[in-house]
């Protein structure tokens, strides 16, 4: 009995023995598993220990470190070996992972035992004797599952599940770790980029007013390297002694809640709003987070926008008053010309005549180019002559020459080649360089004369040129690089955007040409040069566009004329005119009082020429045009529209109603030809 006792007690004690080196071991493997994870905080190299160390450790085949995401969320293999080695970098759906997404849903160990009778278990489409599954849980979160299969010693015993578990706890909380960080580095370095990417500059100034971090915005702002702002007096660096800097920076301290200010920065010669708000924190009490931002260039473009409105609105009004101006030049251009046509008594009675009519269609031209350069539209590029773009601009200019008292010379080369591209782009460019020099020979404090050469010509390389030349006190050498750079202005503050000579060389060069200054002895010399037109032709100067149904008489025929005409015109004193021009050889005009009254005289009867104003009202919403080609299209032929609205959208129209139409003011004989023309095809 002794002897089965003393047996039996050594038994226990080699039980006891052998437990104790197996926990041991446990311990020294958990001991080396803790080494290897704290070795780095890189999710790739955790996954890849932890996927090496459980094959050793549990002595099986295989293993697989599987990630998860949000519920639902396909399981990413982020780490295998042994048999499973191929499943590395896999993305698995719930359906196919099985025991892989068991262990995930459950939170739970999951163990697949093998079954003689039935055919081998599989593992994300891997066959395996035997299976286990512990899940990754750390922190109240389930991020994976690692997974063990094969084990060489026959089916997983208790001690191996504990054991698995115990890994899959210490590596749930390594992966956590590594994940936090991940998140937390990733979000540093957004938040890094992002505080270096904003144009606007950003400093975090302490309870003195130095700076403790910035921004590369705002150290490219005061042109210094960017470890160089540090410890700056942000106030004095940004603005110098600015009480009113000093005031925001204290209120955001106490934490009261003030708008920006906007300050001019002598120091950086910038336009600046600056924004500061208190920064919080129990290490940071009195520190602020300021933002400095340059609006130089917003208020200047916020300016020449609320420039760009007062001319719409000077456009809309010159649009209104050219149409009111237009039938009172018509009725004085066109009855000084009936008249001269009639003979005068006398010729100095002829040259009143001839004064009155000139000055009639003088008015006439300057409301026309006050129009076509104000216009707004597409470019509507075509054959230019520069020549009569100068003789437009100093029509414009000319008033402001005689306050100044600038005396103006003007050298146009004879016979000048066209060029191709936009007329009131262009004559936009001449007038600017113009009124510039205008400019600046006004602000001379000379006593020499104020004198502007404007001048046209032909340079080498068949360059066609415009040059003005004054007298000014010049540009300084230092600005001469800058003239062209938008916002760039010598002007005093207010008295300019910057923006002028910028637009126009962009004009310039967009027609393929050059806008170039010099220095001259005593002023300023700018240029404005264009290639020739390729093909044969130019512009004519002082040329009216040629009007539909311009007739061709023969020499010494007299031209036919129509015998009745409706006349549908309120304005009484074109009545007069187009009474005084057709009343002769039994010619008889009929002007109803208003569109209504000519609808119903075209219905009663037949007319054989009809001059209307097109913009007539009929009834609401229709015009006595519209009315006109819509119940009697045959009457287009004989139809000629007169108009004073010089709108672009109201030339479109007329030019898609196919009828022969005049802008007034127009010369009687431009009326009288078509009138003819239409006479003669009816006759015919």
């Amino acid at each position: 009995g002794q002897r089965r006792a003393a047996r039996r007690t050594i038994q226990e004690v080699e039980s006891v023995r052998y437990e104790l080196a197996r926990r041991l071991g446990e311990l020294f493997s958990l001991q080396e598993l803790a080494y290897l994870l704290s070795e780095s905080l890189q999710l790739d190299r955790i996954v890849t220990q932890v996927a090496r160390y459980v094959i050793r450790f549990l002595d099986v085949k295989g293993s697989v470190v599987a990630l998860t995401g949000d519920a639902g969320a396909p399981i990413r293999v982020a780490a295998a070996d042994g048999s499973f080695a191929t499943l590395a970098g896999r993305t698995l759906q719930p359906d196919e992972a099985g025991i892989i997404a068991k262990a995930i849903a459950e939170e739970r160990l999951q163990v697949i035992e093998p079954n003689p009778r039935e055919a081998l278990p599989r593992v994300a489409g891997f066959e395996v004797q035997s299976a286990a599954a512990a899940p990754l849980r750390a922190h109240g979160t389930t991020v994976g599952a690692l997974v063990v299969a094969d084990h060489t010693g026959g089916p997983f015993r208790d001690e191996d599940l504990r054991l698995l578990s115990t890994v899959a706890t210490h590596a749930a909380i390594v992966l956590a770790n590594a994940r936090f960080f991940d998140l937390i580095r990733a979000g540093k370095e957004q938040w890094e980029t992002t505080f270096d990417a904003l144009t606007e500059g950003i400093a975090v100034a302490d309870e003195n007013g130095r700076v403790r971090r910035a921004n590369r915005a705002l150290a490219d702002l005061l042109q210094r390297p960017l470890p160089s702002v540090i410890g700056l007096d942000l106030s004095a660096e940004v603005v110098g002694d600015s009480p009113d800097v000093s005031t925001l920076f204290a209120a955001a301290r106490a934490g009261a809640q003030r708008a920006g200010i906007t300050i001019q920065s002598d120091r950086l010669g910038r336009l600046l709003r600056i924004t500061a708000a208190p920064l919080r924190g129990a290490e940071s009490d009195g520190w602020v987070v300021a933002l400095v931002e340059d609006v130089t260039e917003q208020k200047a473009l916020e300016t020449q926008l609320i420039q760009n409105e007062k001319m719409v609105a000077v456009g809309q009004l010159v649009s209104g008053v050219a149409h009111e101006l237009n039938n009172p030049l018509t009725s004085i251009a066109g009855l000084s010309e009936f008249l001269l046509e009639q003979g005068a008594p006398n010729e100095r009675e002829r040259e009143h005549l001839r004064v009155i009519q000139e000055q009639a269609e003088r008015a006439g031209r300057i409301v026309r180019n006050l129009l076509t350069f104000a216009r707004k539209g597409p470019a509507d590029y075509g054959d230019v002559d520069f020549n009569d773009i100068v003789q437009r601009t100093i029509m414009l200019i000319g008033y402001e020459l005689k306050l100044r008292d600038v005396q103006l010379e003007i050298r146009l080369s004879p016979n000048l080649p066209a060029v191709r591209g936009d007329r009131y782009e262009l004559q936009q460019v001449v007038l600017n360089l113009v009124t510039n020099a205008v400019h600046a020979v006004a602000d001379n404090p000379g006593e020499k004369p104020r004198r502007i050469v404007l001048s046209t010509g032909v340079s080498q390389g068949n360059q066609v040129f415009v040059r003005v030349e004054d007298n000014g006190p010049g540009i300084a050498p230092e600005h001469l690089s800058h003239i062209f750079s938008p916002f760039f202005t010598t002007k005093d503050e207010g008295q300019g955007t910057g923006l002028g000579l910028s637009i126009s060389f962009g004009i310039v060069e967009r027609h393929g040409g050059r806008l170039s200054v010099e220095r001259s002895a005593g002023g300023a010399v700018f240029l404005m040069a264009l290639p020739a037109a390729t093909r044969d032709g130019g512009a004519a100067q002082g040329a009216r566009a040629s009007w539909p149904g311009t007739p061709q008489s023969e020499a010494g025929a007299e031209p036919p004329s129509p015998k009745d005409i409706l006349l549908v015109d309120e304005d009484p004193a074109v009545q007069r005119m187009i009474r005084a021009l057709f009343s002769r050889n039994g010619q008889r005009v009929e002007a109803p009082p208003d569109a209504e009254e000519a609808v119903r005289r075209l219905e009663s009867r037949s007319f054989d020429l009809i001059i209307a104003d097109p913009r007539a009202a009929v009834s609401a919403g229709e015009s006595f045009a519209t009315v006109l080609l819509k119940r009697w299209p045959e009457l287009r032929s004989k139809t000629v529209l007169v108009t004073g609205d010089v709108r672009p959208e109201i030339n479109e129209w007329l030019m898609g109603l196919g009828c022969s139409y005049l802008q007034k003011p127009f010369r009687i004989a431009e009326l009288k030809a078509i009138a003819s023309k239409i006479a003669g095809s009816q006759s015919s």
